[in-house]
């Protein structure tokens, strides 16, 4: 895949504060519409959004975008595993990671960011979170994502992703 096929999407979203802010989101163009689809519901159902920029405002550092609990696109990285390297959906533009923070990925008791330890235990419901039926999750569900917080050795909370 080429940078030719990336697209910067500029999104408005439902802030913490209870106001109306603009974003961008970088991804693949075939997804492009149906990512505008999902931030478009978020935003009329009010589902908060802390911060949303792409990588390059965090030097291409994923821990240091997911420290800040901003939402992300596209990052030219391999996936976070323990097997070989392999490149990570989002290297394709094809998957977004959401309020980072309020949505820990959970890998070997080692919570990413530091930060999302508050929300391991995932009830009460907090604003922000994704959970089963929740507004973040039936959005992606409506355009065909998967969500990583159904992967039972190493939940994903945040993560979204397409084929």
């Amino acid at each position: 895949m080429g940078a030719d096929q990336l697209r910067r999407l500029s999104l408005e979203y439902w802030g913490f504060d209870d106001q109306g802010h603009t974003g961008a989101l970088v991804v693949h163009a075939s997804v492009a519409s149906a990512v505008v689809t999902v931030f478009d519901r978020l935003r009329a159902e009010r589902f908060p959004i802390r911060r949303m920029e792409p990588i390059d405002a965090f030097n291409g550092s994923d821990e240091t975008s997911m420290d800040a609990d901003n939402t992300s696109g596209f990052n030219c990285r391999y996936a976070v595993a323990d097997r070989p390297p392999r490149w990570s959906r989002h290297a394709y533009g094809k998957a977004i990671d959401v309020n980072p923070v309020e949505n820990p990925y959970l890998q070997g008791g080692k919570v990413q960011p530091p930060a999302g330890g508050a929300f391991v235990d995932r009830s009460p419901y907090r604003p922000g979170m994704a959970v089963p039926g929740g507004a973040l999750v039936n959005a992606f569900a409506s355009v065909g994502w998967s969500w990583g917080g159904r992967w039972p050795a190493t939940p994903d909370y945040q993560h979204f992703e397409t084929g």
